[in-house]
């Protein structure tokens, strides 16, 4: 049997019609994963603008946001299940209705738990769209399944994406208003339709495989601790932490549904999230290095508006302007990865520790020239290399997962868990450990800064006192930033001497199985479910 978009000779996608030109097949298919990676529930650039004319706080729009998150993460462990149980045209013409649907939603509701479930359910069916495009042309960029060319492309165009979007949405609220956003991708989105209904063909595989045996009730427990984890990161401070009933209420929640998933997954046969996944040691490592890279780079999310905007004076259509460096820095980034870990097989360890290397550029940089008077020409630079820097790390680790020697009926559970910590714990886990460092770093600064103001200092006594109180505020902001980038730098560097003189010889070789593995590796486990279904009815 032929592989399902894999005829013989030259690459072709039995879904579109002939009359289309075979080179633009795929350029169709990136099209429409544009277009589903720019339609999100919420767009965070716009959050000011929200907090300005609704009734949500800022706490709201990121809880949101991180749900949205949380929803494409999900999804990656039943992925390829409805991939092989649905055909292109019906997911992308299903995922085309909800993420309009949502649109609609999240330009109107001002209910927070609308919102979130609304960003939730966004975030599932966008990944499952954009699989079911990056799959279809997986050969066309890979004939030969390599994985880290494979995310090379994935997140050149995910993580531009982020940085667009966020552009294009300041300059719709900037010339219009923030809800023009969602009606644009709205009719981006009914464009997608009607491109899927006249040239994708309900084209479904070879073998047609039923949900069963999928763990629903994992996945709502596995949702509901990370929206919980998320929660205490996003309202931690607002709530005032664990003086707060509830923060304390949600934590044991959380808790909760963690112990139940561990309960759930020793006598399960297929739990949602195996404990083969979660020892895997690839995966661990992943985990470990996630959380510690982007804690360091968390002070993109607490530092770099707050700086920007206070003590530079830049406007949102200049503060959004710095999204161009991070662009560049993501296409770069991207770029070099494919050439050396992608082509030349340069070591994992050396690509760790050269991202490493770039964060901790970025962190020296506004460690030692952080002040009052810079250009904004000024941060291309270490924007430039955090925007490069991250996205190494995430090609390279999730590479690693795919070269771990899970069995594929695990692996999607290991992007799963990949998903949690490098997309939901790394963004919200980091910014709320470092916002509650600069918190108390900034009372302990401009209270020694607001001692020398006294009634006996002469040099003062002309100045309002409101005035003095905001002097000594910047001051101290600057210097606390300064002090925290400082400490960060330290940590970056103790990282990077861990990774030089740690013992790595491991070289990317990781290949996806083919399609008609995969199909035989799912049917397995359906025909093992329902046999397992039927004697327990005879007993």
């Amino acid at each position: 049997m032929a592989d399902w978009h894999a005829p013989q000779g030259p690459f072709d996608i039995p879904d579109v019609p002939n009359f289309v030109p075979r080179r633009l097949k795929p350029w169709l298919f990136i099209f429409f994963v544009i277009i589903i990676q720019f339609s999100g529930g919420v767009y965070l650039a716009a959050a000011s603008d929200m907090v300005g004319t609704t009734a949500l706080m800022q706490e709201d729009i990121l809880m949101a946001g991180y749900a949205s998150l949380i929803g494409l993460a999900i999804n990656f462990a039943v992925m390829f299940r409805i991939k092989f149980r649905f055909s292109n045209r019906t997911q992308l013409l299903v995922a085309g209705i909800v993420l309009i649907a949502a649109n609609l939603i999240c330009a109107n509701t001002e209910s927070v738990p609308l919102l979130v479930i609304t960003c939730f359910i966004t975030g599932w069916f966008r990944m499952q769209a954009t699989l079911a495009c990056n799959s279809t042309i997986q050969l066309w960029l890979t004939p030969v399944r390599d994985m880290a060319v494979f995310f090379c492309y994935v997140y050149i165009l995910v993580d531009s994406v982020i940085q667009l979007s966020g552009i294009a949405t300041i300059y719709t609220a900037f010339f219009s208003q923030w809800e023009y956003m969602h009606w644009i991708m709205i009719g981006l989105l009914v464009l997608m339709m009607i491109l899927v209904m006249l040239l994708v063909k309900p084209v479904r595989g070879p073998m047609f495989i039923p949900l069963l045996g999928i763990d629903w009730i994992g996945a709502i427990l596995w949702a509901g601790f990370m929206m919980c984890f998320t929660f205490i990161c996003v309202y931690g401070n607002y709530f005032d932490w664990w003086d707060s009933g509830e923060i304390r209420a949600v934590a044991l929640l959380g808790l909760v549904c963690m112990i139940i998933n561990l309960w759930r997954a020793s006598f399960l046969h297929h739990p949602y999230i195996s404990f083969r996944a979660m020892r895997n040691r690839n995966v661990i490592r992943a985990t470990i290095i996630y959380l510690v890279f982007f804690t360091l780079i968390a002070t993109e999310h607490v530092f770099e508006h707050t700086y920007a905007a206070n003590i530079l004076g830049f406007d949102e259509t200049n503060l959004i302007d710095l999204n161009w460096y991070v662009f560049a820095g993501i296409v770069v980034g991207c770029g070099f990865t494919y050439l050396t870990f992608a082509l030349r097989r340069w070591r994992y360890k050396t690509m760790t520790a050269i991202a490493f290397s770039l964060a901790i550029v970025y962190l020296a940089y506004f460690y030692f020239f952080i002040d009052y008077g810079v250009e904004k020409e000024m941060l291309f630079l270490p924007l430039f290399f955090r925007g490069a820097a991250a996205v190494i790390i995430s090609i390279v680790f999730l590479t690693s997962i795919v070269q771990s020697g899970l069995p594929f009926q695990v692996f999607p559970q290991a992007l799963t868990i990949n998903g949690f910590t490098g997309a939901v714990m790394g963004a919200t886990l980091g910014p709320a450990i470092i916002g509650e460092f600069l918190r108390h770093t900034m009372a302990k600064n401009a209270s020694l800064l607001g001692s020398a103001i006294t009634d006996f200092n002469s040099d003062t006594t002309h100045v309002p006192l409101g005035q003095l109180y905001g002097l000594v505020q910047t001051q101290a902001l600057v210097v606390s930033m300064k002090e925290i980038y400082g400490w960060l730098l330290i940590i970056a560097i103790f990282s990077l001497m861990i990774i030089l003189v740690s013992y790595g010889p491991l070289r990317p070789a990781a290949f996806f199985p083919k399609w008609k593995t995969v199909r035989r590796t799912f049917r397995r486990i359906v025909r093992l479910e329902e046999q397992a279904r039927n004697t327990a009815e005879t007993v």
